[in-house]
């Protein structure tokens, strides 16, 4: 495996990570989108690095497929959070401005 599919590979995993938190922690509807589109770059980008790693060009073809797929889910749940009511707020969102 090259040094750019590692490099890649890490970055990726570490991304997956991040939206994994994000996803599971994420105040807003609005993060957990965000979070969802992550995790699609992250597989896309470990498509890139099976490409890169293995030199099928076939893997790329997954990868651009997997970019449409993601930025329709995104666009679709963006409609459906915007569509949907309010979010309640929790208990403690104001008290940083009322600490002040």
């Amino acid at each position: 495996m090259s040094v750019a599919a590692l490099v890649v590979c890490a970055g990726a995993a570490a991304a997956i990570a991040l939206g994994v938190v994000r996803m599971l922690l994420g105040p807003r509807r609005a993060d957990r989108i965000v979070a969802f589109d992550l995790l699609f770059s992250a597989g896309v980008a470990f498509a890139i690095a099976a490409a890169l790693a293995t030199g099928r060009t076939e893997l790329l073809d997954v990868a651009i497929g997997l970019s449409l797929v993601g930025f329709v889910g995104t666009i679709g749940w963006a409609r459906v959070v915007e569509r949907a009511p309010e979010e309640p707020r929790s208990p403690t969102a104001g008290y940083r401005e009322r600490r002040r």
